[in-house]
């Protein structure tokens, strides 16, 4: 039973672990870049799309699909952060133990 009380006691650890992650991730802001600096977007922890900066000079109505492209790169390096970002967090949370393939946590 002492096995049992610990276990019980290491549960309850990672769940408070685990809340503390999805709350750091929601509050995170991640940016990804494209065209050294000319395109920037800005996601939440859970991958919503808050913002674009666009620099002004990549503004050609004869180039707008080299700026689409820009932007969908931006959007790729953000995202790609953000991966990174939140399994780096997962690995805190649960302690560098590895979860089952295919269990899904909200976040």
């Amino acid at each position: 039973m002492k096995n049992l009380a610990g276990l019980m006691q290491q549960a309850k650890q990672m769940q408070a672990n685990m809340e503390a992650m999805q709350a750091k991730l929601e509050a995170a802001q991640i940016e990804g870049v494209s065209g050294a600096g000319l395109v920037r977007v800005t996601l939440t922890g859970k991958g919503i799309l808050k913002s674009i900066k666009i620099d002004p000079k990549v503004v050609d109505a004869a180039e707008t699909e080299m700026l689409e492209d820009l932007i969908v790169a931006a959007h790729a390096d953000a995202k790609s952060k953000l991966d990174a970002f939140a399994e780096a967090e997962m690995k805190t949370a649960t302690g560098g133990m590895q979860l089952p393939a295919g269990l899904k946590l909200p976040f």
